[in-house]
């Protein structure tokens, strides 16, 4: 049996308000920087600018949906939704789909878990798809947020209507959201197949956790993925903590990390 998080530390819990307002302004922060990349001409950049916006929204936007960094019903709301404008995505079928695979995986139910079925060729030509399916699950199963997904669902749409509208003036706009769009097709691949493939019955072998210190800091701890989904109340920024403290257990349970540098 997993330790409790009691006794691993509740302090594994705790958000400040610091780590709060860097996580929650990352995202914008990135925007601003492409914007400056763009009208400065240096297009060779906007690609490594764009990287970091979804490494910072996906991360953000994963502790918002576990209610993981302080933030009430209401400002979750809002948050979900300007985080997922960002990359031109909706917040809150991430959160309807997203708490479903945690609750399921693997299950036929669990949209968000299909790719890991598929191989990897597979699951990157899903990826053009992958979002649409998302969406249209949690509108179907979940019509208190419609309103929300209504709204998400446009941007897309929106986003490169006025891209093409403002071409003339600046190719950034319709640049940004072509790469939000295309750089979403990774998803089924990157955050679903490559961690869950080959998973197992037992729940510390249906995902795996990746240790180094450059990797995990580049993708915000994401990489940690086996112990956020045993403790997805942890906020990514308590992630490699856990992981350290989890070791023990993890070794008695024959778990193996995979070292990366």
């Amino acid at each position: 049996m997993k330790p409790s998080l009691t006794q691993l530390g509740t302090d594994l819990l705790t958000t400040s308000g610091r780590q709060r307002r860097i996580a929650l302004s990352r995202p914008f922060i990135g925007m601003v920087v492409f914007g400056v990349a763009a009208w400065m001409g240096w297009w060779w950049l906007t690609p490594v600018v764009m990287f970091g916006i979804f490494v910072a929204v996906v991360t953000v936007t994963h502790d918002v949906v576990h209610r993981a960094i302080g933030l009430g019903p209401r400002a979750s709301e809002w948050a979900l939704l300007a985080l997922g404008l960002v990359l031109l995505e909706s917040g809150h079928a991430y959160r309807v789909t997203h708490l479903q695979h945690h609750r399921l995986f693997p299950h036929e139910d669990d949209p968000e878990g299909y790719p890991a079925n598929l191989t990897a060729l597979g699951a990157l030509a899903y990826g053009p798809v992958f979002l649409a399916r998302l969406w249209w699950w949690a509108w179907r199963r979940s019509p208190g947020d419609r309103g929300w997904l209504a709204v998400e669902g446009a941007a897309p749409f929106v986003a490169v209507a006025a891209g093409l509208a403002l071409l003339p003036a600046t190719p950034a706009v319709l640049g940004y959201a072509v790469m939000a769009i295309v750089g979403s097709w990774v998803y089924p691949l990157l955050t679903v197949h490559l961690p869950h493939r080959h998973y197992g019955d037992d729940p510390l072998d249906q995902t795996r956790t990746l240790r180094g210190r450059v990797i995990p800091a580049i993708f915000l701890e994401l990489t940690y993925h086996l112990e956020h989904h045993l403790y997805p109340q942890v906020p990514s920024h308590h992630l490699a903590r856990l992981s350290r403290r989890l070791d023990p257990f993890l070794t008695r349970s024959g778990v193996v990390p995979r070292r990366v540098i």
